[in-house]
């Protein structure tokens, strides 16, 4: 194959690549997780037909960092999930031309996901990256990070599990920043990710490029915090009842009209 046809197999947004090549259409896979279980919760090694570290993205976009991962770690096994089916449709399509086997992708928001179908202590790894800040204070409800979301985090990671989270927004992070060491061995991070620079996702890529600040940090779950506390620890905590900063709020709007 010559190396211009090889080209036009791998896929850009924003000139930044996008993990994995473009496969013959006889090679795609089925990635999109249509149905949820009607009862109980999801059996990873019956999902993926194999045991191996699960690592779920809450929140996933496009599927830019799961596609990354899931390219880049074939021993492990991914799941994405996102409330908005549109930005799913873009993140199957991606993982079936990849030809990807251990990747999925449902609907779902992320506190529910982890309340019905995850089974306590089964994950490897929580991503959350940049959640939706909400500006409309009749919304504000609909903040994903809260304490009740951290000890479900907490809960469904494995012994040493790790949480990643990510955000523009600088009143998400002064409120994360308080809260997630409450349930984490948590560290800033000062800089990008070294697997990706230019950025994990679509949205860091923009807010790079715009010149925001993003903020970074993750966290190996507590091990000496048993679920019960943990979720007693949350009732006291505060909600995310933080100013939003409406002057990212175009950013957010532009990205929920492209997808």
């Amino acid at each position: 194959m010559d190396d211009k046809r090889r080209r036009r197999q791998i896929e850009r947004e924003f000139g930044v690549p996008i993990a994995g090549e473009i496969l013959d259409p006889s090679r795609w896979t089925q990635t999109a997780l249509k149905k949820l279980p009607a009862e109980g919760r999801l059996n990873w090694e019956a999902l993926f037909a194999r045991q191996a570290p699960v690592v779920l993205d809450l929140g996933c976009g496009n599927g830019r960092f799961l596609l990354q991962s899931a390219v880049w770690r074939p021993d492990h096994d991914h799941l994405g999930i996102d409330v908005l089916p549109v930005v799913i449709r873009y993140a199957t399509r991606r993982g079936n031309q990849r030809g990807l086997h251990n990747l999925r992708f449902a609907v779902c928001d992320g506190q529910r996901f982890l309340e019905q179908y995850v089974i306590p202590g089964s994950v490897s790894e929580i991503h959350c990256y940049h959640p939706q800040p909400y500006y409309d204070p009749a919304q504000v409800h609909k903040r994903l990070v809260t304490p009740h979301f951290l000890a479900l985090v907490h809960g469904a990671l494995a012994p040493g599990g790790q949480f990643f989270v990510q955000t523009d927004n600088p009143g998400y992070w002064r409120y994360i920043r308080a809260l997630v060491p409450v349930f984490f061995d948590f560290e800033e991070r000062d800089r990008p990710w070294p697997d990706a620079p230019k950025g994990r996702t679509r949205r860091e890529i923009i807010a790079l490029r715009r010149g925001l600040a993003v903020f970074r940090g993750s966290g190996r779950a507590k091990a000496n915090l048993g679920t019960d506390e943990a979720l007693r620890l949350a009732e006291a905590l505060p909600p995310p009842a933080f100013d939003a900063d409406r002057r990212l709020r175009e950013l957010d709007e532009v990205e929920r009209e492209r997808g």
